[in-house]
Order: structure tokens, then sequence, then C-alpha cells
């Protein structure tokens, strides 16, 4: 997503490149939903897994979501929340509301 320079330091244009695409969006919104695991979210959103593993780091990597170990052997991880992460959900509603006039 291209910047204007003056938005630069604008939270809701960050939370928007952020959020970008739509599938950024749907991730955080299971996660708030307690799907928190990879092939729950997979079934549930009807994603493929190479786009699942590749937006899951992309969130994590942009500080919206954290994994947390819940089991060795293999390693398999919960995807989280994080306090930035949820700080975009009341944004998320607020947009599907007033999508859905």
């Amino acid at each position: 997503m291209k910047m204007h320079r003056a938005d630069e330091a604008c939270g809701i244009t960050q939370d928007a490149v952020v959020m970008g695409d739509w599938w950024n969006v749907l991730v955080p919104r299971e996660t708030a939903r307690d799907r928190l695991r990879f092939d729950a979210l997979a079934v549930e959103l009807g994603l493929s897994l190479d786009v699942l593993a590749e937006r899951l780091v992309r969130l994590i990597d942009r500080g919206v979501l954290r994994r947390s170990l819940y089991q060795r052997r293999p390693d398999r991880y919960e995807y989280l929340l994080t306090d930035a992460g949820s700080a975009l959900l009341p944004l998320l509603v607020a947009t599907a509301c007033s999508a859905g006039r």
C-alpha cells in the first residue's frame, strides 16, 4: 500500500498498512474467537495452508500476533493476539458494522 508522506505518522494509515489484505483482517478476527491453532484457522477460513502460513508470519512480524508453544515433539504453536492486535479489534468491529448498513 502506497502512503502519502503526510500519512506516515497517522495511526489509521499505519493500521491499514498492517492489515492491507483481506486475510490479515480475518486471521485476527478468528484468533479473537479462540481459533488459535493453525489447523482450526485453516478449516474456519478455508484458506490454503501456504497462504495461511505466510499471513501468520506477516502478522507476527508486524506485532499483531505472537506464537505460543503448546506441544513438543512435534513443536506446535497457538497464535495469540498481542496488545497491538487486541487494539485493532474495535476498528475491525466498527468497519464491519458500518459495512452492514
